[in-house]
């Protein structure tokens, strides 16, 4: 974990991380939140509407920016004030995702961070993008 101190941390500093998703994160993520749309428990139902596999939640891979802010950047004296995501692609089993973030505005009177954000699979594509605001304790 980071442990970064708001004078250690500059507009254009970069941290990320990387996540293979698994049957298991989808089946711990429907038990925690009650979705059981068939797009995400289905691979037949999920073929049939067009996508190659049973689609991971969205969610699920945006609370990966959780571990960003709470690990990552700023690490333990994080405490997130807002996130914006937009879902690009659609994420399956055994993707092997990239979480990454970028400072890109520092408020100094409040002491918060501005991070942009982006989720890439592993054939480099963008499946969700974003902003982080970020308060540093």
């Amino acid at each position: 974990m980071n442990t970064y101190r708001w004078e250690e941390i500059s507009i254009g500093m970069e941290e990320h991380f990387t996540v293979v998703i698994t049957e298991k994160m989808l089946d711990g993520f429907k038990e925690i939140t009650g979705d059981i749309n068939p797009l995400h428990q289905s691979r037949e139902f999920a073929m049939e509407k067009g996508y190659a596999d049973r689609v991971g939640y969205g969610m699920l891979t945006a609370s990966f920016l959780s571990t960003l802010a709470g690990v990552y950047l700023p690490g333990e004296r994080s405490l997130i004030h807002s996130v914006e995501t937009k879902f690009l692609k659609p994420v399956y089993v055994g993707d092997e995702l990239t979480i990454s973030g970028k400072v890109s505005e520092m408020d100094e009177r409040f002491r918060i961070l501005k991070l942009k954000v982006t989720i890439t699979n592993q054939k480099s594509e963008k499946v969700c993008k974003g902003t982080m605001q970020i308060g540093i304790l």
